[in-house]
């Protein structure tokens, strides 16, 4: 394996340096990469809005509008129609999904069928509108009584199109902001996501989405005062609305549209030229300016009223008839609110109401201070590995180094070139899969000693190891890599990021130990001529002999204990969930004049009826964290929440992050989380059974069930929050758990079928004590990485690494007392193994080195 041609040279340093030539626009300035030639990479890796600010939203269309906005067009085309048709009709009313009409004369029910026919004619849907959807059903339960009721179909017809409709209309009110690279894309059925990276004000975001925007010009009804509509009951055909004004002043609207915004075709934020207040000038289409005109030409001296989400903007009088298509739209407005209802006029309607179900904001200052934090935890973790490996293995180290920068610049340039984006868990998802990345050096240089010590010559040792390593490292990092490929499909932003960092970073690393490594060893052979394996300054004892196996009812002991005192705990004590999974808000603010008083904060927020408010300080003494429970009242009811809290807190602090849940998503990813954590399980037993035998395959579950209820012991006992971030935490465990355990297993079932003869506990002592010094040296050099993003990564991963040393420290635990006892207790046997039909005793062909 030490032997490489010419062009497997070649083909290794040109991936290597192009690599470096994709990776290298994120160190360049932006003004020396504009001034790059063309066909060279220019495009860095995209930051995330954890990392330069910005916002999240998840927005969902409410059907119950949507069902209703439909039954009720059914009731006007109905009363149309059969008006139309000259056909007498009474009972016309809607409930629930369906709307009834009674026919009068008996002999006209056909003809009002017939009338009515394209109420239940089919519909286009689907690509180029090649199927057909039936919306409503008719049926006549008594004779007379025509009933027309929405079909699921027809209902998630209507919700999918209007998704459709207003992905277009969100994504022209979001460009009309002059953001940069917004994502608005469709989620699921009835959602809509809106990322929108580098905003600097993300109120005026929500509120330019949370409109509906639907503009109606209809006439004041004066035939009674409105104060005798609001006492008694309304004349018919008209609805006391209320205008903008604060407080909200009564008008009476007939409800007849005399135009609306559909037939708008600009509108322009303008000065008065009297008063020099700030308006919307608007201009009609002709359709629209015909209708217009008419109207004002018929009720010339009455009043008319400009309606956006029925609410009343203002009702000016009719001097005289408006024939030009033309007006403006006068109110309360500031320069800012008139540039934006001109923003949502010339965007359009939304077909529907759009509920914001999630949202995640970042302020800029919050998000350059993680992007310095990261930085300084990256360069510390890399410092410190490099250290160790060379302290460890010497010159080998040197070379492992070599190999984990280019392997480091690989994930960049990879990264860079999907286009993927970073987040903050993304980098940890570096820095931890850095420091698992010497896992696969340490296996094989661990690997090569051992072959040294059986009398083999340099060479072949070298040779032997990478032979001997390779199933062990893709074993363990396929287990891995299972983790993070389920992490990603069912996790969601920034742990998607996380995911996609740890999966590119599992194929470089397999990439690198078994290409560059390899041919960097080939060289030193080459040129160095060694004579013996360079000696770093840690050294083990070349034959630890452990008794483990002897230990394994205390082991299980604990364990149980452990685990059953974590089912006591969970099921008594409060975990401390995060908004992720019970819903809720939580608000990260900063002190404008650098101190933060938490009891002024608390006082001031428990006087706005919110339920249970928690504040505390975080990080510095200028940062506060607040969490508001979970509104009962719906979704609009966290909004709501959140923008009490702003209005209270905003003149003497600013909010540099926002997490609203509602409940909804809140139980969606509770359930997402759970299954993800399930799933991964169920994934690599299937994998290691059959690579392995089932024994193998349960001991690994159990074994890493074991570091996951150990994991929620932590979460219980210390009280940290558990999020989004903690069910990553878990995830990584899993995989490094199965990847500890399967190099463990790996060498278990080499060696069943070299020692036919031997005790099990023997041969598992055996096992474990091979393995024991790339165990230490592995876990050591991934608690180092994560020691760094602990104490320099920032407030915002701590929790998550915090949970990640611990689990670490499990996993390295049940790998050796828990995973290995259990083989004794599923009845291993070494003749469950067919003998290798070439011995490992049979002395190896001699290597050469050669590049």
């Amino acid at each position: 394996m030490l032997y490489f041609s010419r062009w497997k040279t070649i083909a290794i340093w040109a991936v290597v340096i192009i690599g470096a030539l994709f990776a290298s626009p994120n160190v360049i300035p932006q003004s020396v990469r504009d001034s790059m030639p063309r066909w060279l990479p220019s495009s860095p890796m995209t930051l995330g809005l954890d990392l330069q600010g910005g916002s999240h939203i998840l927005l969902a269309v409410d059907r119950n509008d949507l069902i209703n906005e439909r039954l009720t067009a059914a009731r006007d085309d109905i009363r149309t129609m059969l008006r139309d048709a000259k056909i007498g009709y009474t009972g016309l009313s809607g409930s629930g999904r369906s709307v009834q009409v009674r026919v009068r004369e008996a002999s006209e029910v056909d003809d009002a069928l017939k009338a009515l026919e394209t109420l239940v004619a089919p519909v286009a849907s689907g690509v180029f509108g090649t199927t057909s959807v039936v919306e409503m059903i008719q049926d006549e339960p008594e004779p007379g009584l025509l009933r027309y009721t929405l079909t699921d179909e027809g209902i998630d017809y209507r919700v999918s199109t209007a998704v459709t409709q207003s992905i277009e209309v969100v994504s022209r009110r979001v460009n009309e902001l002059g953001t940069t690279e917004p994502i608005i894309q469709r989620q699921g059925a009835d959602r809509i996501l809106v990322q929108v990276p580098g905003l600097q004000d993300p109120q005026r975001l929500k509120d330019i989405l949370g409109q509906t925007a639907k503009l109606t010009f209809q006439m004041v009804d004066q035939s009674m005062p409105v104060q005798e509509a609001i006492q008694g009951r309304p004349p018919a055909g008209s609805t006391v609305l209320y205008s903008t004004d604060d407080p909200p002043v009564p008008w009476l609207i007939e409800d007849r549209v005399i135009v609306s915004g559909e037939n708008l075709v600009d509108a322009q934020a303008t000065f008065d030229q009297r008063t020099s207040e700030p308006v919307v000038s608007f201009r009609f289409d002709a359709k629209g300016a015909a209708r217009f005109g008419q109207a004002t030409q018929q009720n010339v001296g009455r009043l008319f009223a400009i309606i956006l989400d029925n609410q009343v903007i203002s009702a000016p009088q009719i001097r005289e008839p408006i024939l030009g298509g033309t007006g403006q739209i006068s109110g309360n407005f500031t320069v800012e609110s008139a540039n934006d209802l001109a923003v949502l006029l010339r965007a359009g309607a939304l077909p529907a109401d759009l509920t914001i179900v999630e949202e995640r904001t970042v302020g800029p200052s919050l998000g350059a201070d993680s992007i310095a934090a990261g930085e300084i935890a990256a360069i510390i973790a890399i410092m410190l590995t490099f250290a160790f490996m060379f302290v460890a293995y010497g010159s080998l180290g040197a070379i492992a180094n070599i190999a984990l920068a280019a392997n480091i610049i690989l994930m960049i340039a990879v990264l860079s070139v999907l286009g993927a984006t970073l987040t903050m868990p993304g980098i940890a998802g570096i820095v931890l899969t850095m420091g698992m990345a010497v896992d696969s050096n340490v296996i094989i240089y661990e690997r090569v000693k051992e072959e040294r010590r059986q009398g083999r010559s340099l060479v072949q040792s070298l040779d032997s190891g990478f032979q001997r390593a390779l199933a062990t490292v893709v074993d363990a990092n396929v287990t891995t890599f299972i983790a993070a490929v389920i992490l990603f499909y069912l996790g969601s932003g920034p742990i998607r990021g996380f995911a996609v960092t740890l999966a590119i970073g599992i194929v470089t690393t397999v990439f690198t130990a078994f290409t560059l490594t390899r041919w960097l060893i080939a060289i030193w052979l080459r040129r160095l001529r060694p004579t013996e394996i360079p000696s770093g300054l840690i050294r083990f004892p070349a034959e630890t002999k452990i008794g483990f196996m002897g230990m394994r009812k205390y082991a299980f002991t604990f364990s149980a204990a452990l685990s059953v005192l974590t089912a006591v705990l969970f099921f008594t004590w409060n975990m401390n969930y995060g908004v992720d999974f019970r819903g809720g808000s939580i608000i990260e603010i900063q002190a404008k004049d650098g101190t933060a008083d938490a009891a002024d904060v608390r006082a001031r927020l428990g006087e706005l009826n919110l339920g249970d408010v928690q504040v505390q300080e975080y990080g510095n003494p200028a940062d506060l964290l607040i969490r508001v429970e979970g509104q009962q009242a719906g979704d609009n009811a966290e909004q709501s929440a959140v923008e009490k809290v702003r209005g209270e807190l905003q003149e003497e602090y600013e909010l540099r992050r926002v997490e609203v849940v509602g409940p909804t998503v809140s139980a969606e990813l509770a359930w997402a989380g759970t299954m993800g954590v399930l799933a991964s399980l169920v994934a690599m037993l299937i994998y290691i059974w059959i690579r392995f035998e089932w024994q193998f395959g349960l001991g690994a579950v159990i074994s890493t069930l074991h570091d996951v209820i150990a994991m929620v012991f932590i979460f219980v006992v210390t009280g940290i929050e558990f999020n989004l971030t903690s069910i990553a935490a878990i995830l990584t465990i899993v995989g490094y758990s199965i990847n500890d355990t399967v190099v463990v297993y790996d060498r278990v079932r080499e060696n069943l079928r070299k020692y036919k003869k031997m005790p099990i506990e023997q041969l598992l002592d055996l096992s474990m004590n091979q393995t024991l010094s790339r165990t230490i040296l592995t876990g050591t050099t991934t608690l180092m990485a994560l020691l760094a993003l602990y104490f320099f990564g920032g407030e915002v991963i701590s929790s998550f690494t915090f949970a990640m040393l611990f689990g670490i420290l499990f996993g390295t635990y049940s790998s050796v007392f828990v995973a290995g006892p259990l083989l004794i207790l599923f009845r291993l046997r070494p003749d469950m193994f067919e003998a290798d039909k070439e011995k490992d005793k049979t002395p190896l062909p001699s290597a050469t080195a050669a590049t």
